[in-house]
């Protein structure tokens, strides 16, 4: 039985709706501006971002804490 989470806000939530919240909250314009990345400022789409963000550990890195910041609004 995996172990339970509780205080992990990324438990349980896919990088695909961490990245669609965030677009949602922020927009690609405002998104690429607080983290400086390509496939986020140039011809922005939620598959490009996903296949740099799952190749690159230091960007999926500033994506959660982004997104965890963005829950205490």
């Amino acid at each position: 039985m995996p172990e339970q989470q509780p205080n992990n806000p990324l438990h349980g939530i896919t990088l695909k709706a961490i990245l669609e919240h965030l677009v949602e909250v922020y927009g690609w314009e405002e998104l690429g501006d607080r983290i400086r990345i390509n496939s986020f400022n140039h011809d922005p789409s939620i598959k490009s971002s996903l296949t740099f963000l799952r190749k690159t550990p230091w960007a999926r890195e500033k994506v959660e804490r982004l997104y965890i910041k963005s829950l205490k609004k």
